[in-house]
């Protein structure tokens, strides 16, 4: 079926430069026609294997059913719900996961949240340091420096060349009072503000 519209789509193309170098709309008509015929048996052949893979599952589920009630016992049965005869294989039930966070029954939940936090801040390597706190006396002086400084492409903060949060991420050269214009913001852990001002005092 699959080299059927190969072959259709290629008349089709070859009709459409036939078309095109003899400026004639019959062969450009002709080839729009075999690509709606070739998307046609497209959608024929996907709707004809759709049924056909869905044919085997439905005896199989079949199969299944007899011989599920056949080991239990007649009282544990419980009618099956709409929402779980629709549901398909690549969803799973509730609770087959086996989530932890899906359990209700969480005694203290406060310091799980604390420990869950400080464990995403622990092994998250890109989270951002935080922001050095200027005075505004020290905003004032460095926007007049020249000194350069780095940033990290989609990170907020401008660090020194020596900030141990850069480690072997890619940095962007920037003097300092341009990265400040664009809105950048100092770096908590190597307080790029406070030594580059000592440094011009």
């Amino acid at each position: 079926m699959l080299y059927i519209v190969l072959v259709l789509v290629l008349a089709a193309l070859g009709l459409l430069v036939t078309a095109l170098i003899t400026a004639s709309s019959l062969w450009a008509w002709v080839s729009i026609g075999l690509s709606v015929l070739a998307g046609l048996l497209l959608v024929a052949d996907w709707l004809r294997r759709r049924r056909r893979s869905s044919a085997p599952a439905a005896p199989a589920a079949a199969a299944a059913a007899p011989a599920a009630s056949a080991v239990s016992p007649p009282e544990a049965e419980a009618p099956e719900s709409p929402a779980e005869e629709e549901q398909t294989t690549l969803i799973p039930a509730a609770g087959d996961l086996g989530d932890p966070a899906d359990t209700p029954d969480t005694p203290d939940p406060e310091p799980a949240e604390e420990a869950d936090a400080s464990a995403e801040a622990e092994t998250k390597p890109d989270s951002d340091p935080g922001v050095e706190e200027t005075p505004e006396a020290d905003v004032a002086v460095l926007a007049d420096l020249e000194d350069e400084v780095v940033v990290v492409d989609e990170h907020p903060r401008y660090h020194l060349t020596t900030c141990p949060w850069l480690g072997t991420r890619d940095t962007i050269p920037i003097g300092v009072g341009e990265a400040r214009q664009l809105g950048f913001t100092p770096c908590d852990r190597c307080r790029p503000d406070a030594t580059l001002v000592a440094a011009h005092r």
